[in-house]
């Protein structure tokens, strides 16, 4: 498989479980309640095979250094998005507004600079 084609299925995976953390932020900030268990692990379900194709392509492959920097920040948006469930939202605890504002914005530039390594260089 050809990395700009590995990087691409990356982006659309990420792009589909950013629909859900997107549906999740709303059922957060508008109810104030925590979003559906089934939600948050098809939305963390979703980003983490984006994060294991594009690590896989980065560690394989010779992919642009805008994927390398972007494996970094998803990276850190999952340890986040696994803290938030793991410390919140399985303890049935509000999640913390200001860390869901966090995990998402590290996760927009990270898909930001993973759609100019994927489709700019193709």
């Amino acid at each position: 498989m050809e990395p700009f084609q590995m990087l691409q299925i990356s982006t659309y995976l990420f792009g589909i479980a950013a629909l859900g953390g997107v549906a999740m932020g709303f059922v957060r900030f508008t109810s104030g309640a925590n979003p559906p268990s089934w939600l948050a692990m098809l939305h963390g379900f979703l980003a983490g095979a984006g994060l294991t194709l594009l690590a896989y392509a980065a560690a394989t492959m010779n992919v642009p250094a805008f994927a390398y920097l972007s494996l970094l920040l998803f990276a850190g948006g999952a340890a986040g998005g696994v803290f938030l469930n793991l410390h919140y939202h399985l303890r049935q605890i509000p999640l913390p507004k200001w860390l869901v504002i966090v995990h998402a914005g590290v996760n927009v530039l990270a898909f930001v600079l993973l759609c100019f390594a994927a489709f700019a260089g193709a």
